[in-house]
């Protein structure tokens, strides 16, 4: 996935750190659990966070274990696991399955064939626990696909309809949150859209390959497309985190809030640095 829904560690509390890390590690084991070691290697910052915010909202029961794993064989590791972590991992790889069978689709990358061949057979379970979101999801990615074929260059329309996957997979169940829950999945799947296009621009320039944001990066100085897409993104985090706050939360309050002001900002920051620094060093050989 794209992972841009993480954490500021630098401005998070020891605890919070721990309790955060708990949740990704029990999302890392249930993945392995249920769909092997290629559906490990789906795990993703942004279903981290559906799942703390999912149990901040409802407080389900919530089991605590330990886990060892490749990137620490020598220790166990603290998990928490809840079923918002099943759900969570179902969702992370539909989202994985199908954007492996874009990469083989649009750009014939055989990693993204043969990693969609390997997904496959957990497919059809996840798609019999959730036809509704997969049946959109599926829709709504194919939606994409079509305009990016076509270069699309509505940049709202774009971002929006990837809002609209984030949605759904945020809304849990048809209950008294379930609008909020939509509203802050589809700000954060705008988001995650732009960013994406953000980071990725320059190189997608260099492969002629889609990016919406193209034509905006060959008509502005660095400092003025930072600025421009930082203002979209601003925007979308503001109704997001304005969504946020009028939901009764206390239960990892501190944690949500470190992610949604201040940790989804740490890749703008370094991807911004990166081009800013790139700038000044063909600058200075001019």
């Amino acid at each position: 996935m794209f992972g841009y829904i993480a954490i500021n560690k630098a401005e998070m509390k020891f605890k919070d750190y721990d309790m955060y890390q708990a949740y990704y590690c029990g999302l890392c084991r249930r993945l392995k659990e249920c769909y092997g070691k290629r559906g490990q290697l789906t795990l993703s910052y942004d279903m981290t966070f559906l799942i703390v915010l999912l149990t901040g909202l409802y407080e389900p029961k919530t089991v605590t274990g330990e886990t060892r794993c490749i990137a620490h064989p020598l220790e166990k590791h603290p998990t928490k696991i809840n079923k918002y972590t099943d759900y969570a991992a179902s969702m992370n790889l539909i989202l994985s399955y199908y954007k492996c069978k874009d990469d083989w689709t649009d750009e014939r990358k055989k990693k993204g064939y043969i990693a969609a061949k390997a997904l496959e057979p957990k497919i059809k379970k996840i798609e019999s626990n959730y036809p509704e979101k997969v049946r959109l999801i599926r829709s709504k990615l194919e939606e994409i696909n079509q305009y990016e074929k076509k270069g699309e260059t509505n940049l709202d329309l774009m971002a929006g309809l990837f809002g609209d996957i984030m949605a759904e997979i945020f809304a849990w169940e048809p209950d008294a949150w379930e609008l909020s829950l939509r509203k802050i999945g589809f700000f954060l799947g705008k988001f995650i859209y732009l960013m994406d296009a953000y980071e990725d621009v320059e190189k997608d320039i260099g492969n002629n390959s889609y990016n919406p944001l193209k034509e905006v990066f060959l008509q502005k100085t660095p400092e003025q497309f930072a600025t421009e897409c930082r203002t979209l993104l601003t925007m979308m985090m503001a109704e997001c985190s304005r969504e946020f706050e009028q939901l009764p939360i206390l239960l990892h309050a501190d944690i949500l809030r470190n992610i949604l002001y201040s940790g989804v900002w740490c890749r703008y920051t370094m991807v911004t640095s990166k081009r800013y620094e790139k700038q000044n060093k063909e600058n200075n050989h001019e």
